[in-house]
């Protein structure tokens, strides 16, 4: 007779098959269908494709499009990215290592400001985002709207409390006396930071880099708002929508380009994944 703990372990392996169906068919139907023209997709979605080169035509449709201009947005997701996360990562690590080691009142309802920003909808702060950025190029004359500074200044202040919370509780196991040992020997607050203290973050810098640089490269409404569709300026997902037009949606372009988008960060991903749970339990284990 078959124990309860093993029909409850049937049970959790039968859900678990079910979200993994149910995670991976978005995956799959991306992939079968950028492979199709237009009208295979309309009629057999699920299908395989009767060729599989028409993927490589679709491809090349793309990266020639001129009205999308896929290299170009390629490029600008990636200094986007890379110079977001170089900066978040930076400015991140710095402001938890003085929260961390500065006991007092108002060090502790900063980091608490930080902590309650995680919880706060985007769709709340956008408008006010925007009208603060006309006021700022309205009075110091520096354009935020439209530019690569205004993306990744957005990007850096909603990228900073997670990793601010994440830098915090690392910077709790590292030994006070590692610091105080350094600053005996002559070291200035600097030096302590950029030669001991910031190269012991690099298991948490890891976590920190990854779960930004998913968010950042996969976004669409914050460079939607900030970059504006049209703009010399646009990242991937912007460039993709403009496949889908208000009456006639090019499937097979659409899908061939999600397909092109998807595979640098799940690369980046298999490559980094490892780093996301060891940065996360390291703090815990010092």
């Amino acid at each position: 007779m078959i124990s309860k703990k093993k029909i409850g372990l049937i049970i959790l392996e039968f859900v678990t098959a079910l979200l993994f169906v149910a995670f991976i068919f978005p995956f799959y139907m991306v992939i079968i269908n950028s492979a199709k023209t237009a009208f295979e997709i309309t009629q057999y979605p699920l299908s395989l494709p009767e060729r599989f080169g028409n993927l490589f035509t679709n491809i090349v449709k793309i990266w020639k499009n001129e009205a999308v201009r896929y290299p170009a947005s390629f490029l600008a997701s990636v200094i986007i990215t890379t110079v977001s996360l170089l900066l978040i990562n930076l400015f991140s690590a710095q402001a938890a290592w003085v929260l961390a080691r500065t006991k007092t009142k108002v060090s502790s309802f900063i980091f608490f400001i930080f902590v309650a920003a995680m919880v706060i909808p985007f769709q709340i702060v956008m408008f006010p985002l925007l009208s603060w950025f006309r006021t700022i190029t309205n009075i110091t004359g520096i354009p935020l709207l439209r530019t690569y500074l205004g993306i990744i200044f957005s990007y850096i202040g909603f990228g900073a409390p997670l990793s601010i919370f994440l830098f915090h509780g690392f910077i709790k196991s590292i030994p006070l006396e590692l610091e105080e040992a350094a600053l005996i020997d002559g070291c200035k607050k600097h030096e302590i930071f950029f030669k001991i203290v910031f190269p012991i973050l690099k298991p948490i810098q890891a976590t920190v880099l990854v779960l930004n640089g998913i968010w950042i490269w996969n976004d669409f409404l914050l460079p939607l708002l900030v970059l504006g569709k049209g703009n010399t300026i646009q990242t991937i997902p912007l460039a993709v929508s403009n496949f889908a037009g208000a009456f006639v949606k090019q499937w097979d372009l659409i899908l061939t380009a999600i397909l092109m988008a998807m595979i640098p960060i799940i690369i980046f991903f298999l490559f980094a994944q490892k780093y996301i749970v060891k940065g996360m339990i390291a703090g815990s284990i010092k």
